[in-house]
């Protein structure tokens, strides 16, 4: 079995007998199909998440009559088996923890469980991560490269991928089409190259990486390098800890290339139309002035989170006499010295760009229209990313994958519980850093139950800053802060609601992005859309994550109500764990490898 850690060595430790007495347990009752006595074995508040290895989905399930739900749909045909350690267990505050592996009838899976005392299972995660017979061609099964011997019909490996590159879209169609080649088109696109997916990736840049490049010129990635890593091929370690954004997009460049992915730049993705009758899309994309028509099974919109600018309707932008534009295509303060600034927004390209423009010479105006949750990044390092993503954690033998398991091993119905302390002790560590900032007059918020960031992350995709000097500048006064909505812009200035006027040359929209599936309806049609309904969030029924629950995000990485329609985005983190599971649901398909879809989502908001 590849991939498969060392297994431990047999133990008296009595945690390892909890787990392995369970996982025996567990098994027999799936081998004989005992729905119910496998239910039971789970604690009463429980939950169990699937990553596509029973469900062909990405689903929670809560309590026993879920997991008794889920398994009545699924056990016939996943037929799991072989469940074991891969390492030996842990055991902390009555909670015994262990990193498992298992087969299916299909492939081969990984997964954490944690058992609470008595009580039995408290958290189940299982994940599928290969397919039988269609491995990875990784370590011992990597390609030869060379080929030895004589062979008068010899192709080199140039001549494979430049026939490969002029035959796809024109004598061979693409499996799988992606629109939108940033990092989560391109993690995608490294994952079904090697899974033997023939896919193009469509990106209407001039090169790979110039999403990144394009932005304001003082962006630098937030999260670590760490939390960064694309699929197979980590950053070199003397890369620097924050990624400036044009070294970022060197880097996605770079990785195209050396990772083989199709990728189409400078194509235009300019309809896409699905016929149920051939079940294939029809996808029209304009390419170095010539109008191509594919024809793939399937259509991936990775236009990510943050693809679609969001900028609002005001009274008299037609009469600003002054520069206006959205955060999106915001170039930078080398212009504005000694220019007048209004930036519309508090959150991270809001702040962003007022530091740079205050460092460029500007008189900088924030309009704050709603609390934000600022979080220092030294602070989130140290306390909230320390144990995962972090040098420290890499020397303790933390791994990628580990890391990224761990994350995912967590409910999102309770990790609020776990963040809740996390942004207690930040609270406490910057008590002075918030208390400044609150008598500068900023409205501070650190989440709708104090979970911060990541949560507002998951639930929104906005509302959240992290620092790194803008609300000093802030907290300073050196960028000024007023409040409300921009009631109309003048020839030369803004309104506030409560009358204020702003002088301004520069008005910057950083007021974020709509829906993802504001894409399906521009590509695909309106009606689509709102077949498919909201793109993100949870249904916490908090601020802009209106409920019902649905426990995972919604539509991202896995089947929609469009039959061949998927969503893939997300942080650098984001793309590359879950661009397997999405590449392992794609790759099954085209293998006719049968994947009955449990608990399909409903769709409960069109945006």
């Amino acid at each position: 079995m590849s991939q498969t850690l060392d297994r431990p060595a047999p133990t008296t430790d009595p945690a390892a007998t909890r787990i392995d007495a369970w996982l025996a347990d567990f098994e027999r009752a799936l081998v004989t199909r005992d729905v119910d006595r496998a239910a039971s074995m789970f604690a009463t508040t429980s939950f169990w998440r699937d990553l596509v290895s029973f469900t062909w989905n990405i689903t929670t399930v809560e309590g026993r009559a879920g997991v008794a739900d889920l398994l009545r749909a699924t056990v016939e045909h996943t037929d799991p088996h072989g469940f074991r350690t891969t390492e030996a267990p842990s055991e902390a505050d009555g909670v015994t923890s262990a990193w498992i592996e298992f087969e299916t009838a299909v492939g081969r899976g990984r997964g954490h469980l944690r058992l609470m005392g008595e009580q039995g299972a408290w958290t189940l995660l299982t994940s599928l991560y290969e397919l039988t017979g269609h491995e990875e061609p990784l370590s011992e099964r990597r390609p030869m490269g060379a080929e030895h011997g004589a062979n008068p019909d010899r192709v080199t490996w140039l001549e494979a991928r430049e026939a490969e590159a002029a035959e796809l879209g024109r004598t061979r169609q693409p499996y799988v089409v992606v629109v939108g080649g940033g990092q989560g088109g391109i993690a995608l696109g490294a994952r079904l190259r090697q899974l033997g997916v023939p896919h193009v990736i469509i990106e209407r840049n001039a090169r790979a990486g110039d999403s990144w490049r394009k932005r304001y010129k003082s962006l630098c990635l937030h999260d670590p390098v760490w939390y960064d890593h694309l699929p197979y091929l980590d950053f070199p370690k003397n890369w620097p800890v924050f990624s400036p954004k044009d070294k970022i997009g060197d880097w996605l460049e770079m990785y195209t290339k050396v990772m083989e992915i199709n990728y189409w730049d400078s194509t235009t993705c300019t309809s896409a139309t699905y016929d149920e009758a051939a079940g294939e899309w029809e996808v029209v994309v304009e390419r170095a002035g010539e109008q191509l028509v594919l024809r793939p099974k399937q259509l991936v919109l990775a236009t990510g989170m943050s693809g679609k600018p969001h900028v609002p309707v005001i009274p008299g932008q037609d009469v600003f006499a002054g520069e206006q534009h959205h955060s999106a295509q915001h170039p930078g303060p080398d212009a504005y010295r000694g220019k007048q600034a209004v930036v519309i927004g508090s959150n991270n390209s809001a702040h962003d760009i007022c530091a740079a423009l205050w460092e460029g010479g500007a008189d900088v105006t924030m309009v704050q229209r709603s609390s934000t949750h600022i979080v220092k990044s030294d602070s989130l390092m140290e306390i909230g990313l320390k144990d995962l993503y972090s040098e420290q954690a890499v020397a303790a033998g933390m791994t990628t994958h580990k890391a990224d398991m761990t994350f995912a091993s967590l409910p999102y119905r309770i990790m609020h519980t776990f963040q809740i302390p996390v942004y207690d002790a930040i609270r406490e560590r910057d008590a002075d850093f918030y208390a400044r900032l609150e008598q500068a007059g900023f409205l501070l918020d650190y989440g709708d139950d104090d979970s911060g960031l990541f949560m507002k992350y998951l639930r929104r995709g906005s509302g959240y800053y992290i620092d790194v000097g803008a609300a000093e500048l802030v907290a300073d006064g050196k960028v000024k802060l007023v409040h409300g909505a921009v009631r109309e812009l003048t020839e030369h200035g803004a309104v506030l609601a409560d009358g204020t006027e702003l002088a301004a040359d520069l008005v910057v929209y950083a007021t974020g992005y709509g829906s993802m599936n504001g894409w399906a309806a521009d590509l695909i049609s309106q009606e689509v859309a709102d077949k498919v309904g909201k793109v993100w969030g949870l249904g916490s029924d908090t601020t802009k994550d209106p409920g019902p629950w649905e426990g995972e995000q919604r539509n991202m990485w896995k089947p929609t109500q469009q039959e061949a329609l998927w969503f893939h985005g997300g942080n650098l983190h984001q793309s590359r764990h879950y661009s397997l599971y999405l590449a392992l649901q794609l790759k099954a398909r085209m293998e006719a490898i049968p994947t009955p879809v449990y608990a399909l989502a409903e769709v409960h908001h069109l945006a």
